[in-house]
């Protein structure tokens, strides 16, 4: 179908200019528009779910007054920060000040260009996705890093060194965990890795969710799901934005629309790490069971849904658990997780060696 599309778009004209030039930019900026516009809107109503979801813990009821249900409270709050003033600090960089969030949401959004929803389906399918999400990911730290530096305030600074800090630490984890996926399925390709998890003696049997990555690599998997929690910032790592110590870290002196570019970061990241989840280790687009009434559905659904309970479970360590000390944070990223991966990655590497090797 889609080839169909590029094609019937192709034949608009026969000029050389259209053929070579204009009609491809212009089909990739529309599959873009097409990943984006979504995106966003997810990112848009996560936060209303996540609001919803701590009530429901705290039982209450949430956002329930604008819009049916509080539906339109997410409209309403991008419709605010949309309309403020972003004030510059007088002692502040403007240059950096305001290249910070830019800074910080451009990784956030350019990683999906190799995150696939289907067989095949991704705006860039390229071979080397794992190592692009690797590097593209990384960059984000520079911009909380501009961010505090460029506010000239002691309190962004120092939220900035502490996520700089914490960031990097677990990066280094998670880089590993993409390692050992990478061994497991022999590719770096993203829609390989899916359909790398397809096959086994259990898929035979139509347990396909006891074929998938999750279950051999269990360690890897928690490390790499807490791993997420750190890296995004997000509850009980959030100490970057510690309310009783340095109130909102490096975005404290920001407003408007350049305080909404942090927020907007955040959830599409801790969307897009809740994706690499489910496509590393709970099997992407795949069916849990091989039944009739399971593949009836479409994969993108199965995506989504995965996605969904793994983003809801980020929402459910938030209202269960108090918030780490910033030593406590440095000690589990370097002392328990850095190691962990590094055993399991020589336990993964003897194990393909023998003749008990599940993966090929």
């Amino acid at each position: 179908m889609v080839d169909s599309l590029y094609n019937s778009g192709l034949q608009l004209s026969t000029h050389f200019f259209w053929v070579t030039y204009a009609w491809p930019v212009l089909w990739t900026l529309l599959k873009i528009v097409v990943v984006l516009l979504p995106l966003l809107g997810c990112v848009a109503y996560l936060t209303l779910w996540e609001r919803k979801a701590i009530g429901y813990t705290q039982i209450r009821k949430g956002p329930n007054r604008t819009g049916p249900s509080g539906l339109l409270q997410p409209i309403a709050d991008a419709l605010k920060l949309l309309t403020k003033e972003i004030i510059i600090p007088t002692q502040a960089t403007t240059g950096l000040f305001l290249l910070g969030p830019i800074m910080t949401i451009m990784p956030a959004l350019a990683a999906w260009a190799v995150v696939p929803f289907g067989p095949d389906v991704a705006l860039a399918n390229v071979n080397a996705g794992l190592l692009f999400l690797m590097a593209i990911t990384s960059l984000e730290v520079y911009g909380v890093i501009i961010a505090g530096w460029a506010s000239n305030s002691k309190y962004a600074f120092l939220g900035a060194m502490r996520a700089s800090a914490q960031m990097v630490s677990y990066e280094i984890a998670m880089g590993f965990c993409f390692v050992i996926v990478l061994m497991v399925s022999n590719s770096l390709n993203m829609s390989d890795i899916v359909m790398g998890q397809a096959v086994g003696s259990m898929a035979d049997q139509g347990l396909n969710f006891l074929s998938w990555n999750w279950l051999p690599l269990l360690p890897i998997f928690l490390v790499y799901f807490i791993s997420g929690l750190a890296e995004t910032n997000r509850h009980p790592f959030d100490v970057v934005e510690g309310e009783s110590e340095i109130v909102a870290g490096h975005m404290i002196e920001y407003s408007g629309m350049a305080f909404a570019m942090f927020f907007l970061a955040e959830y599409a990241n801790m969307i897009l790490v809740s994706m690499l989840t489910v496509i590393m280790f709970l099997g992407g687009w795949l069916s849990p069971i091989d039944h009739a009434i399971f593949n009836m559905v479409p994969g993108w659904i199965w995506l989504g849904i995965k996605t969904f309970v793994v983003v809801t479970m980020f929402l459910w360590v938030r209202a269960t658990f108090p918030r780490y000390r910033y030593d406590q944070i440095m000690r589990l990223g370097w002392k328990i997780f850095i190691p962990v991966t590094l055993v399991w990655l020589l336990v993964v590497g003897v194990w393909i060696q023998t003749p008990w090797n599940i993966w090929n």
